[in-house]
């Protein structure tokens, strides 16, 4: 009879020490739990990378710091070797200027555009790998403090000595139309 006593008394000082430790704050507070600020969403078109693409950033916002990216930027690639826009072949490749190119996603079409990177420039970092690395690079940061790394880095240091990972010469571009749609964030 004792243990079982015992057993049900420290059952019940369990239960009142967990009730104890309630997040709840008590009746009569002076200090209500703070708002949650809402998330907001900004998106720009950006010449990152010059006059053949268009970079579209989207960045989702809470209060000051950005807390999701979504990159990507579009040129025109050879139709026989990428995945175009939906409705490529359709009702936009009417107005294409020419009909052997479409309008195509870098991060869709990674391995191909990756692969004309190597070629080309050298490259031995994956378009896809470097977006990945600016957008983890940028999310949790403030606008404030992303615009400090913009004023204070030279354009041709940021790829490697700021943004780990990134070994795009226009990440400097990149950073800042993500900086433009945060602060086209309604």
């Amino acid at each position: 009879m004792k243990k079982v006593l015992g057993v049900v008394l420290s059952l019940g000082l369990l239960v009142g020490l967990a009730g104890c430790s309630s997040q709840t704050p008590a009746t009569g507070s002076t200090n209500p739990p703070a708002a949650v600020e809402p998330i907001k969403m900004g998106r720009v078109d950006a010449a990152a990378h010059g006059t053949n693409a268009v970079t579209i950033a989207v960045v989702a916002v809470q209060g000051d710091k950005i807390v999701g990216v979504s990159l990507d930027e579009y040129q025109f690639m050879p139709a026989d070797k990428a995945t175009g826009l939906a409705n490529s072949e359709g009702l936009a490749a009417k107005n294409y200027k020419d009909p052997a190119q479409v309008l195509a996603s870098k991060m869709v079409n990674s391995e191909y555009y990756s692969n004309n990177m190597k070629e080309k420039a050298g490259s031995t970092v994956a378009y896809a790998d470097n977006f990945n690395a600016i957008v983890e690079f940028c999310e949790g940061k403030t606008i404030a403090e992303l615009e400090g790394v913009l004023t204070s880095t030279p354009a041709e240091k940021m790829p490697v000595d700021t943004v780990s990972g990134s070994t795009l010469a226009d990440t400097a571009g990149y950073v800042k139309a993500i900086v433009d749609a945060a602060k086209a964030a309604k």
